[in-house]
């Protein structure tokens, strides 16, 4: 049986970014044959990935690109189980280079992204193998991709949480940037109050209702009340109604309007939004168990 030595497990490892016991293993299967040893790392890879694709990927972070012209770019959530794994190096590295090849490849849908050549293979292996490589769900969840009409500004925070893109029209690179701030500290719903989604301001106007009807106030005063409730309402769900953060004396319109700016559109993307996470309980458990079946 041959050797299997430091360097060999090292140059696998470095060859597969494999775990170093992982690269031990299959070199002692593949009786010291490195190309052996890296179809197995395949399988079982593959096969680790395939066990985790079936859990619930509620952390994540959002990564964005923009092209050097300032005139595309994109905007990608990319989920993982953990928070820890959302800090990890390979992980990180991972979604930066999707947001690029979102930013300039030609994809439509999530899809089509997965399927788009990426280092040497497809988005999709090199998923599944991540996902082999950390033991956690990988999972491209939406990305998109703007065309300017102006310029682009992009801004992520919190550890890469909330990601923000913008597109405007006029103005500085500096305004754009601070809009991009804005958008991610205040997070608008839409960009003007006709665009908010009617089921929001239906049930915002039937909230109000229930208020002015407990007042016990006149019909047409109660009908003002409404009216108002509503109105503020819009002013903060809008871009262009909230009260700019650097100057709350100053709306985002009025901020445009003195910079003879516009904003053309945005995208806010917070990484988990809507997922219904999976009980931390049941997940060490899940852990322990195959910490105990290892042992």
């Amino acid at each position: 049986m041959a050797e299997i030595t430091a360097g060999l497990v090292k140059e696998l490892r470095e060859k597969t970014d494999a775990p170093m016991m992982e690269c031990k293993k299959a070199l002692a299967e593949a009786a010291g044959d490195m190309g052996r040893a890296e179809e197995i790392l395949r399988i079982k890879l593959g096969h680790k990935a395939s066990k985790a694709a079936s859990r619930v990927a509620a952390e994540g972070v959002v990564a964005a690109h923009i092209a050097p012209d300032g005139r595309t770019g994109a905007l990608i959530e990319v989920n993982c189980e953990t928070d820890f794994v959302a800090k990890n190096e390979a992980f990180l590295a991972f979604a930066s280079a999707l947001a690029e090849l979102a930013a300039t490849g030609n994809a439509q849908d999530v899809a089509a992204l997965a399927r788009l050549p990426f280092q040497g293979t497809t988005v999709e292996e090199a998923r599944q193998a991540l996902a082999g490589r950390i033991g956690e769900n990988v999972a491209i969840r939406r990305f998109t991709r703007m065309a300017a009409q102006g310029r682009l500004a992009a801004y992520v925070h919190g550890g890469a949480k909330i990601g923000v893109m913008v597109d405007v029209v006029g103005g500085d690179d500096t305004l754009a940037k601070d809009l991009a701030m804005h958008i991610a500290a205040s997070r608008p719903v839409a960009l003007s109050a006709a665009q908010v989604p009617a089921e929001l301001v239906t049930k915002e106007r039937e909230i109000a209702c229930a208020k002015a009807a407990a007042s016990g106030k006149p019909a047409n005063i109660a009908e003002k009340m409404v009216e108002g409730a509503v109105q503020k309402f819009l002013k903060e769900v809008t871009l262009l109604g909230q009260p700019f953060v650097r100057n709350d004396k100053q709306s985002v319109g009025e901020l445009l309007k003195a910079n003879k700016a516009t904003v053309a559109g945005f995208v806010l993307y917070r990484a988990g939004e809507g997922i219904e996470k999976t009980n931390k309980d049941d997940f060490v458990a899940e852990v322990m168990q195959q910490v105990g079946q290892a042992v």
